[in-house]
């Protein structure tokens, strides 16, 4: 049997959730792993660990010094000035970039339908490096014109190979953070009214495991450009609280009209449904949601 050759491969971020397992993924394949993030969590055995601070363009280059990679994959761009920085210091650096991008760069599309990529073309998307990217409040508002942008510094850039995955909502696994599907399950329990728009739509999910088998075999591909991540059938708030419920018999699920600002996660006053046939023409087939939905709210 022919052995594939080991990838030297940079990962920024993925401390932990789906990043974490995604450099799990990349050392049992063989892969020549490197983290950079800023010294706040020890990366797992067996890799090369770098701390900068990325934001901070002389640190990261110092950091990087005069490797090269096959691959960047990076978990942590939230703007065009992150973008900026990494282009500038990476060029030249690496064969391929993949930026973990988001479904909310489709906030604005307003489509009853699952959206494709070119819903969204980084192209098309305007840059203002002006705009208070560090200050946390703004960048907590603007999540997905923040993403947006990056993708856009990436695009314009032809010289510059990248590929941004638009991740849908990640669910399963007891490490996830966001304490979105404990949320849910702490007002079943107690039967608290679940907040929920007057006309509540569905959204396109992965599962943790999922995202990182995606995204550890987008490492070995070539293609560039967006593209979709997300498991096959919307789901909506009632088919996560009917999954949750079936585990707390005790339990009632109560919803509440409620405005958009007063919603509570998972619930949404727009479809946010993604169309997925772009990775399965690029040859990689998803699950089904509710295949692996009963088993990720367990």
């Amino acid at each position: 049997m022919v052995m594939e050759k080991a990838r030297d491969v940079l990962v920024i971020g993925g401390s932990r959730y789906f990043g974490k397992r995604l450099i799990a993924r990349l050392l049992a394949a063989g892969d020549r792993v490197t983290v950079l993030n800023r010294g706040s969590s020890a990366p797992p055995a067996g890799v090369v660990h770098l701390i900068a601070d990325r934001d901070d363009e002389d640190a990261l280059r110092a950091a990087i010094g005069p490797r090269t990679f096959d691959v960047v994959v990076d978990q942590v761009c939230y703007t065009p000035r992150q973008a900026a920085i990494a282009r500038r210091v990476l060029t030249g650096r690496t064969g391929r970039y993949v930026m973990t991008s988001t479904v909310e760069v489709y906030e604005y599309e307003d489509s009853p339908t699952l959206v494709s990529e070119a819903a969204v073309d980084p192209l098309a998307v305007s840059v203002d490096l002006e705009l208070p990217w560090d200050d946390p409040e703004f960048l907590d508002a603007h999540y997905g014109e923040g993403k947006r942008q990056a993708e856009a510094v990436f695009a314009a850039e032809p010289e510059f190979p990248y590929a941004a995955v638009r991740v849908a909502h990640v669910l399963g696994g007891a490490d996830d953070f966001t304490g979105r599907l404990d949320h849910y399950v702490d007002r079943i329990r107690t039967g608290t009214p679940i907040a929920v728009p007057r006309t509540n739509h569905p959204a396109t999910y992965i599962h943790v495991d999922e995202i990182a088998d995606f995204l550890f075999w987008t490492v070995g591909q070539d293609f560039t450009g967006p593209v979709n991540a997300a498991s096959h059938g919307p789901l909506t708030t009632e088919d996560l609280c009917e999954a949750i419920a079936a585990h707390i018999p005790s339990g009632s699920v109560v919803f509440r009209t409620a405005t958009e600002g007063e919603t509570s996660p998972f619930s949404f006053a727009r479809f946010y449904g993604m169309d997925n046939s772009r990775a399965a023409q690029l040859g990689y087939t998803f699950t089904r949601a509710r295949e692996w939905l009963p088993e990720a709210v367990r």
